[in-house]
């Protein structure tokens, strides 16, 4: 069992106050006292012999078991106040159930190569934090009966302030006095990136890159002297900032969504050189600029090594806004396969688009007329690319037939000769007054199945 402090001050109060009495029992004082007391008997013609019997000699293994019922016997049987059994019992069960929680949940802490927490992991690790916390309560209600929660907890031990989650295989297992290291550590280390941070604004000036590379270096080295180089790079993988920046990066890319393995290797390839990057902050001198391009270069070839030729290329693509909306077609079609083809219809459409807005030669009516059907044609493409049936081709629209008027040309002839009424000729021509056409005017001549299928003929010329 832990968490024995309060028990172990207690025994240790009562075993000085046993240790005072058997002085007191020794002083010459006492023994004249002790005589006078048994002469007074004496007289009384009353004799008493009281003897005490007491352990000279007490370890903590005779109180502690591993079942809490008997232990809790035990520390009754000490004398052990039954508030200070409250908060140890307490103290006990809640450091058990501490440690079960970080190693028996999944937490989207531990998948930190993911820029957006897995919304099934989350409500996992809910559903079994509700599970652990009713068997906590239900087990000290066991102990310490229904009312355990109306003692006196204000001596535990409470944390001051929101600390680093340390679950998982390797943090979660971690000994308590290491994990009360780290978070002593992420403490300090946040108080002193906040004094700096004030610090400057006081001075109103911005904060230097290269100061707080320099600081989250220090927190780095404090680390490593309490965790090993695997349980360093966990905890790094976690919460360091180049941790944060690259994940950044790949949410950004919204569907490259790298693998743990991933995640691991273009970390363990970028992060030294990030480190390095940094600490020239935005120097302008030729010497240190020249030093941080070759070390950008260094860091993309690192990069490209460790997610491998493919994966680099898929990265290298999704940097491309039209590449990223093509995968996103591709995925809504059920298709993610097609999402190289869409991509390469929508650069071709791109280009094409720029073409007609710049062509001289055409009107602006005949551009909105161009850009329509390239639309048309494009979406016509990619349906196919991701394997969809088109849609059938609408009827042809009729098309607008004008006549001119000749001399002697009227309404009547030109129903005559077209087969409408003219009532359909006004409808064609709403703004025009049929009773005073001329030779030159263009007529709207509607469609009609009494129309002809040959040329019409006017009643003059050929």
């Amino acid at each position: 069992m832990r968490w024995r402090v309060v028990a172990i001050v207690s025994l240790g109060v009562n075993l000085v106050l046993a240790a005072a009495w058997l002085l007191l029992e020794r002083h010459p004082l006492a023994g004249s006292l002790s005589g006078a007391a048994g002469a007074t008997m004496g007289w009384a013609g009353v004799t008493r012999t009281n003897v005490v019997l007491r352990r000279q000699f007490f370890s903590w293994q005779e109180v502690e078991s591993p079942d809490y019922p008997t232990y809790i016997s035990n520390l009754r049987e000490i004398g052990c106040p039954e508030q200070t059994i409250r908060d140890l019992i307490i103290a006990d069960v809640n450091a058990m159930f501490a440690r079960r929680r970080a190693i028996e949940l999944l937490t989207p802490e531990q998948q930190w190569w993911r820029s957006e927490p897995d919304t099934n992991v989350v409500l996992a690790a809910a559903e079994k934090m509700r599970a652990l916390e009713e068997e906590r309560r239900a087990l000290l209600g066991r102990l310490l009966g229904p009312n355990w929660e109306g003692g006196d907890l204000a001596n535990l031990p409470r944390p001051s302030r929101q600390g680093v989650v340390l679950d998982g295989s390797l943090l979660g297992n971690l000994p308590a006095e290491t994990k009360q290291s780290i978070e002593n550590i992420s403490a300090k280390s946040e108080d002193r990136l906040q004094a700096y941070l004030e610090a400057k604004r006081l001075q109103g000036k911005e904060a230097d890159p290269v100061e707080l590379a320099k600081l989250r270096q220090q927190t780095r080295d404090e680390l490593a002297k309490v965790l090993t180089p695997a349980q360093l790079e966990e905890f790094l993988l976690r919460y360091s900032q180049y941790a944060n920046n690259l994940r950044g990066a790949f949410g950004q890319l919204r569907y490259f969504n790298p693998t743990a393995d991933e995640f691991r290797a273009a970390f363990r390839a970028t992060d030294p050189i990030d480190q390095q990057i940094q600490l020239l902050a935005d120097s302008t001198d030729p010497n240190t600029v020249q030093t941080r391009q070759a070390l950008e270069a260094q860091r993309e070839n690192a990069l490209k090594t460790a997610l491998g030729p493919k994966r680099y290329e898929e990265y290298q693509m999704l940097q491309d806004p039209l590449y990223r909306d093509a995968v996103a077609a591709a995925i809504d079609a059920g298709t993610p396969e097609a999402a190289r083809t869409i991509y390469q219809v929508n650069l071709a459409a791109l280009a094409t688009q720029e073409a007609i807005r710049t062509n001289a030669n055409f009107s602006d009516s005949q551009k909105a007329v161009e850009l329509k059907q390239l639309e048309l044609d494009q979406l016509k493409a990619n349906t196919l690319a991701t394997g969809q049936d088109l849609p059938p081709d609408p009827p042809p629209a009729p098309q607008r037939r004008t006549y001119t008027l000749r001399p002697g040309d009227t309404a009547a002839v030109i129903s005559m000769i077209y087969g409408v009424p003219q009532s359909a000729l006004q409808a064609a021509n709403p703004n025009m007054d049929l009773n005073k056409l001329k030779p030159g005017d263009s007529i709207n001549i509607p469609r009609s199945a009494l129309s002809p299928t040959s040329a019409p003929r006017t009643p003059y010329g050929p």
